[in-house]
């Protein structure tokens, strides 16, 4: 496979880059990355995994648009309330780069259907916000040997964290948060409040690592950070990390399981 003149132009400020160069824009373009939640994650992540030359891109998500979304959603605006969130960012897709393949899902996610929408894919990219679909998304990733990106956000503060729980040695998001959580664990920003550009700052470095991830082997991007999850805090500002263990009693990717 080799770049077109207009695909070299739209690229060069990447191509230039020895960390990535034509090697690696032609590895992103064959990539397939499933990108779960086009909320205030997915929004601003989906722009730059675009932006990157991803070749392939499937979008997930239920929801519509509401106004409370517009704060920090960045791929909406008024004309889009009421309407469903895939369908308007395929819109959005097709219209920035229309040799992009974008698929899309607006079926809520459950385990039995979760298996289905990761499988094949290169990386999933989950910015939901319950540990229910988080929990659904994680084991169907196992399942299906697919790595996991999962990035959250509330108020002032973000996570980002690697996971490829198939792998040997390697810890699952299950590994992370345990078995006891469900849909009603988790806050809401709607209850806790959040500052919009957190949640852009966290879209951002999600995006950062899953085009890391994808070209692991094909540049010298860095590590994979398998099992790594760094946590952003906007009020100091900093960031730190710290590594999860794979738990031999995971029910996902264990010695259980």
């Amino acid at each position: 496979m080799s770049l077109s003149p207009e695909r070299l132009d739209r690229f060069a400020r990447h191509i230039v880059l020895p960390e990535i160069g034509g090697a690696g824009q032609i590895a992103l373009a064959k990539k397939h990355l499933v990108l779960v939640g086009l909320g205030g994650i997915g929004s601003p992540a989906l722009q730059y995994l675009a932006g990157a030359g991803i070749g392939k891109l499937t979008l997930v998500d239920d929801d519509r648009v509401d106004a409370s979304n517009l704060q920090r959603q960045t791929l909406f605006n008024e004309r889009d309330i009421g309407h469903g969130k895939a369908v308007i960012a395929k819109r959005w897709v097709t219209g920035f780069d229309p040799e992009l393949d974008v698929q899309i899902s607006d079926r809520r996610i459950t385990v039995a259907n979760a298996p289905d929408l990761v499988i094949g894919a290169d990386l999933v990219l989950d910015g939901t916000d319950n540990f229910a679909t988080r929990l659904a998304v994680s084991d169907a990733c196992v399942a299906e040997r697919v790595p996991l990106l999962s990035a959250a956000v509330g108020r002032f503060q973000g996570q980002v964290g690697a996971f490829a729980g198939h792998l040997a040695g390697e810890a699952c998001y299950r590994c992370f948060v345990g078995d006891a959580f469900d849909a009603e664990d988790c806050d809401t920003c709607a209850e806790d409040g959040m500052l919009g550009a957190m949640a852009g700052w966290v879209a951002t470095f999600a995006a950062m690592q899953a085009i890391r991830i994808l070209l692991d082997g094909v540049s010298a991007l860095g590590d994979t950070d398998w099992g790594r999850v760094h946590l952003l805090d906007g009020l100091k500002p900093g960031m730190r990390s710290f590594a999860i263990a794979k738990d031999p009693a995971c029910s996902a990717c264990g010695s259980a399981a």
